[in-house]
């Protein structure tokens, strides 16, 4: 269903144009690298050969700043990015920092290629697969996902409908839960009708 087991979910950002176009973070620009301009890069995105492919155009989180690819290489499993007009270590120094990002695609498309924005997630409500694999009710409602933490592994957290006792205090215990967000444990996402289902392993979920 996904592009990959760590699904390319994009932030909700905008620039300051008016017509308020919604961007996807595709790298953080780090240190340079070498003397002749180039750049290591901390990429958001599943594609990487085709954002970094010699031609393509990045820019900053304002728009006012466009940013062309000249070459791309990997270096232990690093990405190292040279930009037209980057030409010197002085140069690629100045850019520390930098954030690019790239014109999102619509939900339609988005849903074709099983690609997700943060923003369509949050506020599903998180229920039971059918034919879970360890025998859990089909359709129980598990709660709601209130973020989605980026990083190595995307996370959903969901706020737990029926959080968990605790034995001690006789109050809730924990209130959420983090799910990776890959295909094995959310099998299904339907925006239109607000839900997507899990199938999380024994011990995943509290109070299951």
């Amino acid at each position: 269903m996904f592009v990959s087991e760590t699904v390319n979910v994009v932030q909700n950002l905008h620039s300051d144009d008016p017509q308020q176009r919604e961007l996807l973070r595709v790298c953080h620009i780090g240190r340079a690298q070498g003397l002749k301009g180039e750049v290591t890069v901390r990429t958001f995105t599943d594609e990487p050969e085709e954002r970094f492919a010699p031609g393509a155009q990045l820019f900053t989180r304002d728009g006012r700043t466009v940013f062309t690819v000249q070459r791309a290489r990997t270096m232990n499993n690093r990405w190292i990015v040279k930009f037209e007009g980057i030409d010197d270590r002085t140069a690629a120094e100045s850019i520390n920092g930098t954030d690019l990002y790239c014109e999102a695609e619509d939900l339609e498309t988005m849903m074709e290629d099983d690609l997700w924005y943060a923003k369509d997630l949050i506020g599903l409500e998180a229920r039971i697969t059918q034919d879970s694999m360890v025998g859990y009710p089909a359709g129980l409602v598990v709660g709601k996902v209130v973020d989605v933490l980026d990083g190595p592994q995307w996370l959903l957290k969901i706020r737990l409908a029926n959080p968990p006792i605790d034995e001690q205090t006789g109050e809730p215990g924990e209130r959420t839960a983090l799910v990776p967000f890959v295909e094995q444990l959310v099998p299904e996402i339907d925006p239109e009708e607000r839900y997507l289902t899990l199938d999380p392993p024994q011990g995943l979920i509290p109070g299951l």
